[in-house]
Parts: C-alpha cells; sequence; structure tokens
C-alpha cells in the first residue's frame, strides 16, 4: 500500500465573549461563550502507514512558536494522541500513522491549543482513512476528550454552551483583527475555576454573548470574560500586564478562556501588526497580530 499523506492546520481559539454559570452536581460549570478560531496554528502532518505497523508520535515547537514551554508531558496524555486513539476505539480497529505535531499556539495559554490538536488529529485521520464521519459525528467524540474539541472540529464562529457540548455556528462575513500577548503568567484551568466559586458572581448570561456576537461591528470594550477576576486571583502578576497592554493600547486588553493570553480588539491589520510590534519592543511581552477566521 503507497504511503499517503496529510497535514491538518490547529487552529488556536479566543473567547471573545464568555459567561460561567454556577456548577451542578458533578461540579462542571455551564458556559455560555462566543468562541472563534484565528489564524494562529500549531501543524500536524500525518502519514498512513501499512496496516501491521505501530503508530508513532513527535511532539515540537515550531521555528516560528512565539512562547515556548516545556514539553514535558507522556506522549499518552497528549491531546492530540487520545483523540487518535479514541477513533481507533470508536471505528473498532488499528489506524496505524506516523504524526508530528509542530505547536506555534502556546500550552495553557486560554487558546485550546491541546483541543484543537486533537480536533486536528480526528479530522485527519477520518480523511487519510477515508472513515467517512461526519464532523458532528468526529465533535461528540472530542466531546469526550474536552469541552473545546467540539466546537475546534467545525471551528470558525459558534455561540457555545452547556459543558461545550452544544455548538451552535454562528457565521461573520467580516474578519476582526486582534493582538494575542503571552504573558509569562500561568493560569492552570482547575485552580482558576475554584477561584471562580470564591470570589466570582456565577450568573449566565447567554443574552450578553448573543448580543456581543450579533453586534455588527465588535467594539474595542465589548468583550468580556467571568474568568478574569479568577485569574488574576491565581496569577496576580497577569494584572500588571493586563494594565500595561491596556495602557500601551489605548484600549482595553482582554483575557481568553482562563488565561493567561491576552487579547486587544484592534482597527484593521496595520493597527493590529503595529501594536503587536511594540508590545514586543515596549513591553517586552510575546505578542502576534492574527485575525478571525470564517467558518
Amino acid at each position: 500500500m503507497p504511503r499517503q499523506t496529510t497535514t491538518e492546520l490547529a487552529f488556536a481559539k479566543v473567547n471573545l465573549a464568555l459567561s460561567i454559570g454556577p456548577p451542578g452536581v458533578d461540579r462542571m460549570h455551564p458556559i455560555a461563550s462566543w468562541m472563534v478560531t484565528v489564524d494562529l496554528s500549531d501543524e500536524l502532518a500525518l502519514t498512513r502507514l501499512e496496516p501491521d505497523s505501530l503508530s508513532r508520535y513527535a511532539i515540537l515547537w515550531h521555528a516560528e512558536a512565539r512562547k515556548r514551554s516545556e514539553i514535558d508531558w507522556s506522549i499518552t496524555r497528549d491531546l492530540s494522541v487520545r483523540a487518535h486513539l479514541a477513533l481507533q476505539e470508536a471505528v473498532g480497529r488499528e489506524l496505524p500513522i506516523q504524526a508530528k505535531l509542530e505547536k506555534r499556539i502556546p500550552v495553557g495559554g486560554g487558546l485550546g491549543g491541546g483541543s484543537s490538536d486533537a480536533a486536528a488529529m480526528l479530522r485527519g485521520v477520518n480523511r487519510l482513512f477515508d472513515l467517512g464521519l461526519s464532523p458532528d459525528e468526529l465533535a461528540r467524540l472530542g466531546g469526550e476528550l474536552g469541552s473545546d474539541v467540539p466546537f475546534l472540529v467545525h471551528g470558525g464562529s459558534a455561540i457555545v454552551e452547556g459543558i461545550g457540548e452544544r455548538v451552535a455556528i454562528h457565521p461573520r462575513a467580516d474578519r476582526t483583527h486582534l493582538v494575542l500577548v503571552f504573558p509569562s503568567a500561568t493560569c492552570p484551568t482547575g485552580p482558576v475555576y475554584s477561584a471562580f466559586d470564591r470570589v466570582a458572581s456565577a450568573a449566565l448570561r447567554p443574552e450578553a454573548v448573543r448580543a456581543l456576537a450579533n453586534s455588527k461591528r465588535i467594539d474595542p470594550a465589548a468583550p468580556f470574560n467571568d474568568l478574569l477576576r479568577p485569574a488574576l486571583e491565581v496569577a496576580p502578576t497577569l494584572a500588571d500586564d493586563l494594565d500595561e497592554v491596556s495602557a500601551l493600547a489605548e484600549r482595553p486588553a482582554h483575557l481568553s478562556g482562563s488565561g493567561s493570553t491576552l487579547f486587544v480588539v484592534c482597527d484593521d491589520q496595520m493597527h493590529a501588526i503595529a501594536l503587536a510590534d511594540a508590545i514586543e519592543s515596549r513591553l517586552t511581552l510575546p505578542a502576534v497580530a492574527v485575525q478571525t477566521r470564517g467558518s
């Protein structure tokens, strides 16, 4: 059998609006969020191997990565590898591959990098082996791996509710230009949600999320995130970065997901490029200009 290859881009997501509700009996917090994918991506190169081959995986930083950390987790814990194993279990047979994942998305930055890698693996292996699974089927399978995976199987722009399993595609013809800023602070998701239960007021606001998603133009001050205050409790130095970026941008900076990535809504591409350069040179924080992607 001739080898077949494919490359999947795993795009980062940004929460332009994120509202959190009180935890249920399962301790999971329901959300209402407007999520978008942006053109910062990891790259997953896949090669289909002979049926009797053992799968092999490599994970490394892309040469263009702006913020790197140790890749110190075991291969079997990586979400993209777990996605491959889950897909094999779902179809009831081995799907041997060689996978090379080159990461640009910072680890633990609130951009869904690991979840997007998992979604890319599901899409890529599905195509490589002609499995014929629909995006909705892949999203359901991905939901068992992480709450962001169902959205990231689809990508684009969507209203995401429940614990991530309800994804309503919300296409927009326009592109929003952003600057992503990568502070040194870390905001582990578990401690941020624990802090949310201590310091935040849990009131799910789906109407506010939809109102922002339906706006013709995103006001730079309009994005909101109920996890901002809890993230600042977990990582106090993040407050200084938030203030400095906001002052330099002359408009509010916002938090994506549970952090620690900050973002600023810009007027256009040139504005975003200039602001990213200024943040890197004057604040010495890694930053990158991006734009949202269509569905």
